[in-house]
């Protein structure tokens, strides 16, 4: 008798019925304009990232607070002016068949500014960022409960809390990046506490309503976090009753380190990191994302138990259809992402917005054509 394929087998989170164990998880495009909200560009993306067959969609960053935006053209849910944008993207998934949850983030000593606020005074690039108070903290707790609020009522099926590749939240979470000498700050658990306290406000401001969280496992760096720091903050976030962990490693600082690259350009290299987490916190399901390019790869980590979920982010942006071919409704062979290929990320951190060296050429040439921008050799 032929095995049943995992991949393609309803899956629940919470009180959702996923049609597959195909998520597409959070990747920043810089398709926002400069005020922060929705555009025509990032309609059609999500509207095709939903119609290419995954099951949820989980849209990029949106930023918490004017403090924590990570770049000029990230998304933003930090005023009621945005809802009417945030529906429109909530409606243009449902309407292609996809369940819609938005990541809330701030970027902390990650922001693009020069005012920066940050757990502990540890520079990055050369900026010094500025020691959060307790009452910023709590403005900061306050702001990610208003801008899950704002999830809701856009119509979003739920909301994911970024607390993945070392920003704000894990920044709190990290011996590495919080030095503080208060409640925030010190032992392993009094580092949870702003993480923590943020889920419990959200979970409090939105009532029965799915909170997952971008969950960082390992930083890749001296003095960071790891396994066994990480699990016992999965284990308050499971007992909480979080929807999902979406497990990731490293930061802005060690993705380009040779560990941390390296990893990242085998496929599905961070799996055996969602395994560590997926052993030990039962019942609550772990998505693992991470060059995951075939779907042999992704049912062989299902069937092993790594992971519950399969998270596609730049795989997906490389070829929409993967989905579809992987379950022979297309006959077509799946576009590989390119491991060394950087344009998209390059783009967005310019900031421009991203595009895909495995695109076809012509819908690369219209798609900077409508930029109002040429086309050069390294795209």
């Amino acid at each position: 008798m032929e095995k049943e394929n995992l991949l393609f087998t309803p899956f629940h989170v919470g009180c959702l019925r996923l049609k597959n164990r195909i998520t597409m998880t959070p990747m920043h495009l810089g398709y926002a304009n400069r005020e922060g909200a929705v555009t025509e560009l990032m309609l059609a993306h999500y509207r095709e990232m939903a119609t290419s067959g995954a099951a949820l969609i989980v849209v990029e960053n949106a930023g918490i607070a004017p403090s924590g935006l990570g770049s000029p053209l990230m998304l933003r849910a930090d005023s009621d002016s945005f809802v009417e944008g945030l529906t429109q993207l909530s409606r243009a998934i449902h309407d292609a068949g996809a369940v819609a949850f938005l990541q809330l983030n701030h970027a902390g000593r990650y922001a693009y500014g020069n005012d920066r606020l940050a757990p502990s005074p540890v520079p990055f690039r050369d900026v010094i960022p500025r020691e959060m108070s307790q009452e910023e903290i709590r403005l900061t707790v306050d702001a990610f409960a208003a801008a899950a609020v704002r999830t809701k009522e856009a119509g979003f099926d739920g909301v994911e809390l970024h607390g993945g590749a070392g920003y704000l939240l894990a920044q709190f979470l990290s011996p590495r990046t919080n030095m503080r000498e208060d409640d925030y700050g010190g032992s392993g658990e009094r580092r949870m506490r702003f993480p923590l306290e943020v889920f419990e406000r959200v979970k409090a401001a939105v009532g029965d309503y799915l909170i997952g969280y971008r969950f960082i496992v390992d930083e890749f760096l001296p003095r960071g976090l790891n396994a066994e720091g990480t699990l016992p903050f999965a284990n308050e976030l499971a007992s909480r009753g979080v929807a999902y962990l979406s497990t990731m490693v490293g930061v802005l600082e060690s993705f380009q380190l040779p560990a941390c690259a390296e990893l990242n350009r085998i496929e599905g290299g961070q799996s055996p990191y969602a395994a560590i987490i997926k052993e030990k916190i039962q019942g609550t399901p772990v998505i693992t994302a991470g060059r995951i390019q075939t779907p042999e790869t992704a049912e062989m980590i299902l069937r092993e138990g790594r992971a519950d979920l399969i998270g596609l982010a730049r795989i997906l942006f490389a070829d929409p259809l993967w989905p579809k071919k992987a379950a022979g409704e297309i006959a077509h062979p799946i576009v590989p992402c390119t491991p060394t290929c950087t344009l998209c990320t390059r783009r967005a951190f310019a900031p421009k917005p991203a595009m895909c060296s495995r695109w076809e050429r012509d819908r690369r040439r219209a798609f900077l054509e409508d930029l109002g921008e040429e086309e050069t050799d390294a795209e």
